[in-house]
This record gives structure tokens, sequence and C-alpha cells, in this order.
């Protein structure tokens, strides 16, 4: 591209919608130039804060105004398909919030699209730009680690349903529970640290024994006390690829889960070395002259990782490289959250194939 400013559109006035307006109007080569919202008096709110200059009265509209280059999509999880599809045919590059799709087969049909158009799409899993994150893979890239043949990751939280009653808690328009809104991102950051092996066989149990009686309740999200809930609040599985690395995942909106921390949590065994993150705390582990040797992990300066995620998405469009969380990335996390799903219904373990 010149040395425009990219024109950017943002599809969803939300919270997380706001937060990447917030990023994206600091950085000086790019220009938010539209919003749309399902309920417009909030993207009307928005224009004003954020000096955005046009408001449009659909998703639609927004696509088709040619004067955008590219869009944020940061709606609810049912309607990432059929917007990113969209944007994609439209020649717009595309930023779009987890989970890519409420399924891997609307999931694909997004990969096919952004093969098909030639545009950008990348996932925005802000996780990976963690100041944690970057430093630890950065000492897996040196080697400090060796083969990573087994990780556990997980987020369990004791008291935390979003929304209840809510798209947040119906699976026709979430695709699950906690298992598709925070494990995913769990799940997505240890595959990035483990080096993107592809997973073979899934092992997993979902459990509902908080929402249906409306216990657990959080304070994200407006709740609708009308409406229902039929996803799970826990969800473990075991998860096993090509080259014979395992990952354990546990993840929960609502548990009793007695003296642990409720921040996510990642621990990775190599056979040079391991790491483990918690919250905002990382280590480091080996073995010297057979003796343990722990030290701290320190996260790497730089700005935080919203912005960063913005920078990237930028200048991945400028230079016309492939992100970090390309599209393929996340249709391979919803292929496994898919099994996980299956598996529990089946009780049985789901093989993988792929193309």
């Amino acid at each position: 591209m010149n040395d425009q400013p990219i024109r950017l559109g943002i599809i969803g006035a939300g919270a997380i919608g706001n937060a990447h307006m917030g990023a994206f109007r600091q950085l000086t080569d790019v220009d938010v130039v539209a919003i749309t919202d399902a309920f417009l008096p909030h993207a009307q709110q928005r224009a004003e804060e954020h000096s955005i200059s046009k408001v449009h009265e659909s998703p639609d509209a927004l696509l088709h105004d040619p004067n955008i280059d590219a869009v944020v999509v940061a709606v609810p999880n049912k309607f990432h398909a059929p917007l990113a599809i969209e944007a994609l045919r439209c020649g717009k590059h595309v930023l779009l919030e987890k989970p890519m799709s409420i399924n891997s087969i609307s999931a694909r049909e997004i990969v096919e699209a952004k093969e098909q158009s030639g545009k950008l799409l990348m996932m925005a899993h802000q996780m990976r730009f963690e100041g944690l994150s970057r430093a630890l893979k950065q000492e897996i890239d040196n080697g400090r680690l060796g083969r990573i043949y087994n990780a556990k990751a997980g987020w369990l939280r004791k008291k935390g349903i979003p929304g209840w009653g809510s798209w947040f808690t119906r699976m026709d328009e979430s695709g699950g529970g906690p298992l598709i809104d925070i494990g995913v991102h769990m799940l997505d950051l240890t595959l990035y640290m483990m080096g993107n092996p592809r997973p073979i066989s899934v092992y997993g149990s979902t459990y509902a024994e908080f929402g249906p009686d409306k216990k657990g309740i959080g304070n994200w999200g407006t709740p609708n006390w009308e409406g229902y809930y039929d996803v799970e609040d826990l969800a473990a599985a075991l998860i096993k690829f090509d080259n014979g690395a395992t990952l354990s995942l546990e993840v929960s909106w609502a548990a009793h889960a007695a003296g642990i921390t409720e921040d996510p949590f990642l621990h990775l065994m190599g056979t040079d070395g391991g790491a483990s993150i918690i919250g905002s705390a990382g280590k480091m582990v080996s073995h010297e002259n057979n003796i343990i040797i722990e030290s701290a992990l320190a996260p790497l300066p730089g700005e935080d990782a919203r912005m960063l995620l913005s920078k990237h998405f930028i200048s991945c469009i400028r230079e016309g490289k492939e992100p970090i969380t390309t599209a393929w990335s996340g249709y391979t996390n919803n292929r496994i959250l898919d099994a996980i799903y299956e598996s529990s219904r089946s009780g049985n373990e789901v093989k993988l194939q792929w193309d």
C-alpha cells in the first residue's frame, strides 16, 4: 500500500470494539473513519467519544463503503463468520475477534474466503503480544526449552459467568461457554508456544453445574433473566499432536476450585527446560548437574498487548505479510474446540483428519 493512512471501519461498539478504537486512534498511519453497531445510539456515542466521522446504519453499509480499507469485527460470536466473509468479498482486510467462529465448518468458510480474496485476515489474540508471552517465545526460539513435549494450560474462574441468559450463554449464538470464550485464548497461546503442532486426537468433557441454576454469576455482560443457559461452565480436555506432544486444558466460568488462583496459567515441559506463566508472573526451570535451577522470567518491555496487536495488523497490511495469528490458526482452534464438545457428547476420543 502507499503511504496514505489506512482507513479503518469498526463493526461493534461494545467493550472490545471500544478497546480497538482506543488503540487504533493512537496510530498516526490509521484513520478510524466509520463505525456501526446493532444498536445505533451506541455507535453514535462511540463516534463522538473517538471523533469518528461516519456512523453507518448497518454492517452491510459499512462493508460496501469504498472509502474503507480494513475492518475490525468485534461482535457476538455467531456474526463472526458472515461478517468476516462478506468483508473479505468486499475487498477489506479483516481483524477478527476470537473465536474465529461458533464452529469449525463456518471457520473453514472464512479461511476459504480469505484465500479467494487475497486480503489479510488476522485473529485478534492479544495474549500472544503480552510482555511475558513475548519473553517466553523468545526463550523458546533460542532453544532454552528444547523440544516441548507436554503442556498444561487453563483459566479457572470461580464465579464469572458473563451475561446470564444473553448471547454469552446460548449455544446457538456463542458456540459454547468458557471453553470457546476464555479457553480459546489459552489454547491459542499454548499452540503458538509449542510451535503450532497439528492436533490429531482429543478427549474431553464439559459440565454445567452452576449456570442452569443461575449460580456463579460474574460481573461481565448484561444479564437477561428471561433468557436461558445451555452451555458448559467447566471443560477439561487432553489433546495429542502429530509430534507426540500433549496438552491438558482446563477452563471454567464457575467452579468450586479451592486453593487455586483465578489467573490464566500455562506450563510448558521441554527436553532442555521448562517454563510457566501464571497471571503476571513467569518462571523458567532447568536441570544443571542434577540440580533444579529456577529463575524468574521477566516480561519484555514495550507497549501494551492491544497496541502491539494493532501495529502488527497495520504492518502486515502495508508489507503484505502473514500475521502471527493467521486465519489457519483460528481454524485450528475451532477444530479442537469442536472436538472437545463432540468428545463430551459421545464419551469417546475424537480423531482429527486434515486435508
